[in-house]
């Protein structure tokens, strides 16, 4: 899921036709010359993804904002992967600049899988599971040399500070929609909540999207475009975007997440689903339906506790 709704105005994307995915193939690496290329199904906003025969796909920055975690992801993401208990889209090859298109590329390994929905996981604690397994084993690995926040990442990592203004306008436009009160309730219990400053790892945006199903369980992990090393609370909000009042508690207890950690992690769920719910240009829309229901979880395990 794309942060340029609470960053700003979204980003002009740079449109990325098949033809100029195939050309830039044929001229770098004229291994794959042969390959059919074709336009992945829903492939993304930050991203234009194409198939690049059946074991390879090609990923295209859809504006130079994106375009800043390639060299990241290319350098970071073959050596977290040995260390992690699921697939992640390791990058074998970076594309470069051309005469038709000006941003750093990348061709990656293609991983089957569908896009985790609430209708499509079979067993919410069996994915809780998955997941505390999965981000142990991500904060675990050493940070030294890591990307801290910054522009490449949406300052994923950094203090819950950083996106008080965006919440505040999201509130004002919510103002008869939600109850404020209580979102600022939440929120202001976020801000406040120490880190005790021990930097690990992070995905960033463990969304709906970037967590792959096979057969209804966690597959593979995607998208480490916001990756980087700091708090790790940000990848705490998938307890409230994914899961229920149950598997949230296994994974809460599996991870042995701390109240200050928690509270933040609540903070980045709220402040998240706030923005997507607020700048949705139609409520019916799925991913306002799903931001919906995550301040909803939100709320009643705030209220509940």
């Amino acid at each position: 899921m794309s942060d340029v709704f609470v960053f700003g105005p979204a980003p002009e994307r740079l449109p990325v036709t098949t033809e100029v995915v195939r050309g830039l193939v044929a001229e770098q690496f004229p291994q794959w010359r042969d390959r059919p290329v074709r336009p992945v199904d829903d492939g993304g906003w930050d991203n234009w993804t194409f198939h690049l025969g059946d074991d390879l796909s090609v990923r295209m920055p859809s504006a130079a904002e994106y375009a800043l975690a390639v060299a990241k992801e290319h350098d970071w993401l073959p050596r977290l992967a040995p260390q992690l208990p699921f697939p992640i889209s390791v990058p074998v090859a970076l594309g470069r600049p051309s005469a038709d298109y000006p941003f750093d590329w990348s061709v990656r390994r293609w991983i089957e899988g569908t896009p985790a929905s609430t209708t499509a996981i079979a067993d919410l604690d069996r994915l809780a599971t998955d997941l505390a397994g999965f981000l142990a084993a991500l904060q675990r690995i050493d940070p030294s040399g890591g990307p801290g926040p910054g522009v490449h990442n949406w300052f994923r990592g950094g203090s819950l500070r950083t996106f008080e203004p965006f919440t505040t306008r999201a509130l004002a436009t919510l103002r008869h929609r939600v109850d404020v009160d209580l979102a600022r309730a939440v929120w202001s219990e976020a801000v406040d909540a120490p880190w005790d400053g021990d930097v690990r790892w992070f995905h960033g945006d463990l969304a709906a999207g970037n967590l792959l199903l096979r057969d209804g369980h966690l597959a593979a992990v995607i998208d480490f475009g916001t990756c980087g090393v700091g708090d790790p609370a940000c990848d705490l909000a998938v307890a409230w975007t994914l899961l229920d009042t149950t598997s949230r508690r296994r994974f809460r207890a599996l991870l042995d997440v701390d109240e200050a950690s928690w509270a933040r992690g609540r903070g980045w769920a709220l402040w998240k689903a706030l923005s997507t719910v607020a700048n949705a240009p139609d409520p019916d829309e799925p991913a306002a339906v799903a931001a919906r229901r995550a301040v909803g979880q939100v709320f009643a395990e705030f209220t509940g506790r």
